[in-house]
C-alpha cells in the first residue's frame, strides 16, 4: 500500500502524500523525540523531514525503500535542528514511555528518569546509533544505510554509544562521597 502511496506521491498526487504524512507522522516524530530528547525540537525536525520528503520525493528510485529513505531524511533533520536549537530546560520527555510497562511503578519510573539522564548525557550520534538499533529494532545494514555510513561504522558507534550508556548508568549508581574535613589544630 505505501509503495502505491509512494508513487502517486512521486507523481505529485497531493492527497497521497497527504495519507503518507498522516501513515508515519508519528513514528517519525517518536524517532525523532528520542533521538533529540525534546518535544519542540522534534517537532520541528519531524515538520522538515516532511517538508524534504515532499520536496525530494520524486529522487527515491525505489519506493518499497520509502520508509528507509524517510528515517535517513529525519535524522538529517534532527541533526540540523540540533545545531539551531539551544538546548531547554525544564520539560521532562520520558524515554519510550510507549515500551515499557511493569506493574512496579516505582522502580519503572526511577529507571525512566536515571535512563533519561544518560540518554541526554549521550552524544547525538550515540543516541541516534541506539534508538535506530534497538529503539526501531534496525539491522546494522539498515542502519548503515540510513546514516550513509559503512556497516562496520555502525557497529562502531554502536559499542561506544552502548559502553558510554553503561558508563554514565554506573557513575549515576555511585553514591558522592562528602571529603573529610580538616582538622585545624589550634596552638
Amino acid at each position: 500500500m505505501d509503495e502505491a502511496l509512494v508513487v502517486r506521491a512521486q507523481q505529485g498526487d497531493r492527497q497521497a502524500f497527504e495519507s503518507l504524512t498522516l501513515a508515519h507522522y508519528t513514528r517519525l516524530y517518536r524517532v525523532a523525540k528520542s533521538i533529540l530528547r525534546d518535544r519542540h525540537a522534534a517537532e520541528d525536525a519531524t515538520q522538515q523531514a516532511l517538508l524534504d520528503i515532499w520536496r525530494y520525493i520524486r529522487r527515491l528510485r525505489d519506493p518499497g525503500r520509502f520508509s528507509g529513505w524517510s528515517y535517513r531524511l529525519l535524522v538529517h533533520a534532527c541533526y540540523a535542528e540540533a545545531k539551531r536549537a539551544a538546548p531547554r530546560f525544564g520539560e521532562v520527555e520520558p524515554l519510550y514511555e510507549d515500551f515499557i510497562s511493569t506493574t512496579d511503578e516505582y522502580g519503572t519510573v526511577a529507571d525512566r528518569d536515571q535512563l533519561e539522564r544518560a540518554f541526554k548525557r549521550m552524544s547525538l550520534d550515540h543516541r541516534t546509533v541506539i534508538v535506530l538499533r534497538h529503539l526501531l529494532g534496525m539491522t546494522p545494514e539498515e542502519v548503515a544505510d540510513v546514516l550513509s555510513v559503512p556497516r562496520q561504522t555502525v557497529y562502531s558507534r554502536l559499542r561506544r554509544a552502548e559502553a558510554s550508556l553503561h558508563s554514565i548508568l554506573q557513575a549515576d549508581q555511585r553514591t558522592p562521597t562528602m571529603p573529610t574535613p580538616r582538622r585545624e589544630v589550634v596552638r
